[in-house]
């Protein structure tokens, strides 16, 4: 999170960057982000469609952070918009659909950093609002900045509303010096808090400051506002629902980018499961052939013996004990039925039926993947 000006800890002048940075349109991640979005939107110009088969994960967000690029920096053709759909498995389809996303609505911010209306008391206030002036645990500061600060939120849960917005009671703070709201877009709830800047000064001027924050902010983007020689807080409620509105539109991005992963990642879990379950349906079938291979030469050898057996007995038939004889005969009978009943050739075999597969038969097959749902195996 950033401040929306550069300021010295002591209320000094701005500060000068100790390092200028290269803009990020300069940076070679970024520049080889362009050439292939780029590249990208010329082939979908021409050819329509674009189809990259057998991807893997790293290589799908590769291509999802090409695509986001390309709308970022508005490269999509205009009256386009680049679709993705899965294909082949582990693989991508982009084509350009006619008009704007069907989430269009949150696409920018819905009015700019206009002038937001600050009441000049505290009467007819939002719930949230009303709820935290009672909250004598909440914005403990002096009088005058606990009222200025009211207002603010006021000010702000009103407009928020105004634009269609849903004002929430603030996630809890540890800090019982601060206060605030959480407006809600799109499903998503940003807070924003004031606080007395400088609590602990002796300085008039210094202990008078209020700060306006918007939490869990993004790296690169304003979260903090303070008063300025130019615009004051109040001033600059328009702006911090337009960085709210900013937020949406790109945590919006976001959790269509995620649910296309989860719907693409699903297509290749279930790819990759029915391939995995073919292999392990085609070990059962191995493994009964085993068997049948190994009774089929048992019974072979089995076999072999009691014709040697029957020799022997034609041999000595006659010239031998006949106690000796009968036994003998009555072990060969035996002896072919038992090699009657383990060959596997003694009747036409037929095709084996298989089960299900379990997890752990599935494993060996599936390699990254987790047998159990779509994500990889840990």
């Amino acid at each position: 999170m950033i401040d929306d000006e550069s300021t010295v800890a002591d209320g000094g002048e701005p500060t000068e960057p100790a390092k200028t940075r290269s803009p990020y349109s300069e940076r070679p991640i970024a520049r080889a982000q362009q050439v292939k979005a780029q590249e990208l939107i010329e082939r979908l110009v021409a050819e329509g469609r674009v189809r990259i088969a057998d991807l893997d994960d790293d290589e799908v967000a590769e291509w999802r952070r090409v695509v986001n690029y390309a709308k970022r920096h508005g490269l999509e053709p205009a009256g386009k918009r680049i679709e993705k759909v899965p294909y082949g498995g582990p693989g991508l389809e982009q084509f350009l659909a006619e008009g704007p996303h069907p989430n269009a609505r949150s696409q920018g911010p819905q009015v700019g950093g206009g002038p937001v209306p600050v009441p000049a008391r505290l009467g007819h206030l939002h719930p949230v609002v009303a709820a935290l002036k009672d909250d004598e645990r909440r914005l403990m500061m002096p009088p005058a900045l606990r009222r200025r600060s009211l207002l603010l939120l006021q000010g702000l849960a009103a407009e928020a509303v105004r634009r269609g917005y849903e004002v929430r009671r603030a996630r809890s703070s540890s800090s019982r010096r601060e206060g605030g709201v959480d407006v809600t877009v799109d499903g998503f709830a940003y807070t924003v808090s004031a606080r007395q800047e400088f609590p602990e000064s002796t300085n008039p001027e210094r202990s008078a400051r209020l700060v306006v924050e918007l939490a869990h902010g993004l790296t690169g983007r304003p979260g903090r506002w303070r008063d300025r020689k130019t615009r004051t807080l109040e001033e600059a409620l328009g702006l911090i629902l337009e960085e709210i509105e900013a937020r949406a539109v790109e945590d919006t991005r976001r959790r269509q980018d995620e649910r296309q992963a989860r719907a693409e990642r699903e297509v290749r879990w279930q790819a990759a499961m029915d391939a995995a379950k073919e292999q392990a349906l085609r070990e059962q079938l191995a493994q009964v052939l085993r068997e049948e291979a190994g009774g089929w030469r048992e019974a072979a050898a089995l076999s072999a013996y009691c014709m040697a057996l029957e020799r022997r007995i034609g041999e000595s038939d006659g010239a031998g004990d006949e106690a000796a004889l009968d036994s003998a005969r009555r072990w060969l009978e035996w002896a072919r039925e038992y090699v009657k009943s383990i060959d596997p050739l003694s009747g036409l075999p037929g095709m084996p039926h298989t089960r299900e597969p379990t997890p752990e038969e599935l494993k060996p097959h599936l390699r990254e993947w987790n047998p159990h749902e779509p994500e990889p195996r840990r």
